[in-house]
């Protein structure tokens, strides 16, 4: 796929001139976060960070603006919306030219996949503590029970959830990748100055 190969060529050069005289020391605390958060969704299922909480409630709103298209639409669109959040995120950051945020982007859509697998792989134990964002005594509905459910794939439950896992840990280390080698740019860049300006490298 030649377009392919050039739009990543054109975001490789986009990038590297972008981080021509940026500070990757401001930047270095905020990866390691970053890699703090990758670490702890591989090492257990159940890890969440603070984004934890800011997933849920854009899962429910995804509930909520999904509800004029009927049940199914409803119901697949809490874990469709929240993973679709990161993503536009991705192309609002392209448009602002900050390309270390799009290390962010890709560990927030890696933990938005980590916890959607967690709910799939839960569709037959059931044993997920569910939330309604509007409260009251009604039946909450289990997502992924009931689309699964709808669409005869109840019993792959464990399969489908392995194969998101995985996806949420790609897109994990992709950003933790990605916003070392924008430091790593930005440190390049630095030391390719000094050593312009006449300045001994080590």
């Amino acid at each position: 796929m030649p377009w392919f190969s050039t739009i990543i060529r054109e975001l490789l050069d986009d990038a590297r001139k972008w981080s021509a005289g940026r500070s990757w020391l401001v930047r270095l605390p905020m990866l390691i976060w970053f890699a703090r958060i990758a670490w702890g969704h591989w090492s257990s299922p159940e890890y969440e960070s603070f984004l934890g909480g800011i997933n849920l409630g854009i899962h429910e709103f995804g509930h909520l603006i999904c509800s004029p298209f009927g049940q199914f639409v409803t119901v697949a669109g809490g874990s469709f919306v929240q993973c679709l959040v990161p993503v536009i995120s991705i192309f609002m950051f392209r448009r602002q030219e900050d390309y270390f945020a799009f290390a962010f982007s890709s560990l927030w859509l890696g933990t938005n996949l980590h916890g959607v697998s967690r709910y799939i792989g839960d569709a037959r134990k059931l044993q997920l503590d569910l939330v309604s964002p509007f409260g009251g005594d009604g039946e909450v509905i289990h997502d992924w029970n009931f689309l699964l459910n709808r669409m005869g794939l109840l019993h792959f439950e464990v399969e489908i959830a392995a194969v998101v896992r995985v996806t949420s840990y790609l897109f994990l280390l992709a950003g933790v990748l990605w916003g070392g080698w924008i430091l790593w740019q930005m440190l390049r860049q630095k030391k390719s100055e000094s050593d312009d300006w006449g300045v001994p490298s080590n």
